[in-house]
């Protein structure tokens, strides 16, 4: 692990803290440079991809770093950049999917593959609804905050379990056991309906 925390730092940190310091702009676009192929990566394999006109992987990743874009936003490193990256990128999902009536039964829906996000391999490959997804890990938030967080750092944000424990100050296997936990708790709490029945 780097002295900033990331176990795979490329420079990324140096980068951050030179923009959201210093008002660097030179520096937020080598960032996003750097970056960018990864984060739209990490897009694409969680769309679905499987319904014309829903949100692509691109317009996925420019909406969520225009988010982050906002002037005074201090980024500590690589890893807290790509925690947030996740957050906005849940919210963008969110946004796009209520705009959309994906809530609707029988309405366009806005999916997120959750098997293609895990590193670690799922079984279940189906893709589940955005919303109902949403309203699951919020409840999940109540019951145990981390494990949520760490789920949605690894599914909307495409984290490294290593980067995921560096974010949260707690050892790898400390990590497989909240993404244990987690996935079991999200399985029950979504039916392990598909897709197409996750909402209502």
């Amino acid at each position: 692990m780097t002295a900033s925390g990331s176990p795979a730092d490329d420079g990324a940190t140096t980068l951050l803290r030179r923009w959201s310091t210093g008002n660097d702009l030179s520096a937020r676009d080598r960032l996003l440079q750097m970056l960018y192929a990864q984060l739209r990566g990490m897009a694409a394999v969680r769309l679905s991809g499987d319904a014309p006109g829903l949100l692509q992987p691109t317009m996925l990743v420019n909406e969520a770093l225009m988010r982050m874009l906002d002037p005074g936003t201090a980024y500590n490193d690589r890893v807290h950049f790509l925690a947030l990256a996740a957050l906005k990128m849940r919210s963008v999902m969110v946004d796009h999917a209520r705009a959309m009536g994906a809530a609707k039964r029988g309405g366009d829906q806005l999916h997120l593959t959750l098997g293609h996000a895990d590193r670690e391999g799922v079984e279940d490959q189906d893709a589940v609804d955005v919303l109902a997804l949403d309203a699951a890990l919020l409840a999940l938030a109540d019951v145990d905050a981390r494990a949520s967080s760490t789920v949605e750092w690894m599914y909307f944000g495409g984290m490294r379990r290593e980067e995921i424990a560096a974010a949260q100050g707690v050892s790898v296997p400390t990590v497989d056991r909240d993404l244990r936990f987690a996935k079991a708790w999200l399985k029950r709490h979504l039916g392990g309906t598909p897709a197409g029945n996750a909402g209502t």
